[in-house]
């Protein structure tokens, strides 16, 4: 008898439960908003749309997914659009506002036939034919890429990343910057994933001077009294990564040492003493000339290394120092107490140069090549 009984589906207070055909055609008119939003950033002559978010953070780009992730969209349908948007960003790189106004078009005209009654089936299957003809005429006149000549592969390459500038800001320099980016690809190795490829933003100059480095780059980071004593310049110098707080610690919050004598807090302070000479002791005698971090380097640190002509560097970004290792070599160590020659990476050159109003720290000739574009 329980088996027989209908099933009850309790649904939350406001919920849409809209069905059939008026429902596909509400999808499509909330679709096509959202078209309508970036129709006119498409081409050459596009333009640029200003977006201030909730926070009032203010962003002017004309590229499809940029835009499509900032507006605030709530519809289920519309959604999809993003989705879409985002697919081609990962997929491409590219055409991401192509994809959406082509979308929105075919809903656009599919939306007479679903008015007058066709099911939205027949349609989908209309379209799954239209792909297969589509798809077979790009076979028909597509090129292929001959890895065997390197000159007609990267004329071809320059060719589609120029294409890509044709819409955006940089458009009157494509021929620069395609050359440029062509060049940062080619100096990846095979295996090497594209955000191997580190871009920096100089505030000040043209975009003319832009320039590509061999290597790795990152801005300067925060330094302490002594890093200006430090040599600034190094030919095939050992890098040693790690992630290690390189000064005196503070007390944990509430923490309580009793004591009841000088002698003994002059052992604690002796002992503070000890464990970080002892640290910058085993960092000198590994032979390493460039200490990087991504903890803080402290004072202390800083003017002992710069006696001894080491150059260092502390709160380096995560994200750069994973590029220095992967690029140079080595791998981040959170102890010094057994530092091995493979731990360490090296280049052939490191120089701290001026770009801008920014100083640039520079690894070039590394072993595995991962450029970086100052812009």
């Amino acid at each position: 008898m329980n088996s027989m009984q209908p099933r009850i589906i309790l649904l939350k207070e406001g919920t849409d439960t809209s069905q059939g055909v008026p429902q596909i055609v509400s999808n499509i008119n909330a679709c096509q908003m959202v078209v309508e939003a970036i129709r006119t950033t498409l081409g050459p002559r596009g333009m640029d749309k200003l977006i201030v978010d909730s926070k009032e953070k203010v962003t002017i780009s004309n590229d499809g997914a940029t835009i499509l992730a900032l507006l605030d969209i709530v519809h289920p349908a519309a959604k999809t659009l993003v989705d879409i948007a985002k697919s081609q960003d990962a997929e491409v790189g590219d055409g991401t506002t192509t994809v959406t106004l082509l979308a929105g078009e075919f809903m656009k005209q599919a939306k007479p036939y679903i008015e007058d009654g066709i099911n939205s089936q027949i349609i989908i299957r209309s379209f799954r034919k239209a792909t297969a003809f589509a798809l077979k005429k790009i076979k028909e006149i597509e090129v292929t890429v001959k890895k065997d000549d390197p000159k007609e592969q990267r004329e071809l390459l320059k060719k589609c990343a120029s294409t890509s500038m044709c819409s955006k800001l940089i458009a009157y320099n494509k021929d620069f910057f395609s050359d440029m980016v062509v060049e940062a690809v080619m100096c990846l190795g095979p295996r090497m994933p594209l955000n191997m490829i580190g871009i920096k933003k100089v505030t000040g100059g043209s975009v003319t001077e832009s320039q590509l480095v061999e290597g790795v780059a990152f801005k300067k980071t925060f330094s302490y009294a002594g890093f200006e004593m430090q040599p600034k310049n190094y030919i095939k110098p050992k890098v040693l990564s790690l992630n290690i707080e390189l000064e005196l610690m503070a007390e944990r919050d509430n923490a309580e040492c009793r004591i009841d004598n000088v002698e003994d807090y002059q052992r604690i302070v002796d002992a503070e003493w000890a464990i970080l000479y002892n640290k910058l002791d085993l960092m000198v005698n590994s032979g390493a000339k460039i200490i990087l971090s991504k903890l803080p380097i402290g004072d202390v640190a800083t003017q002992y290394f710069a006696d001894r002509d080491i150059f260092c560097a502390g709160r380096v970004a995560q994200e750069d120092l994973n590029r220095t290792v992967k690029a140079c070599g080595g791998t981040i160590l959170t102890t010094v107490n057994d530092i091995r020659p493979a731990d360490m990476g090296q280049c052939d050159l490191f120089e701290e140069v001026q770009i801008g109003n920014d100083r640039y720290n520079l690894f070039k000739g590394c072993p595995k090549l991962a450029p970086a574009l100052l812009s």
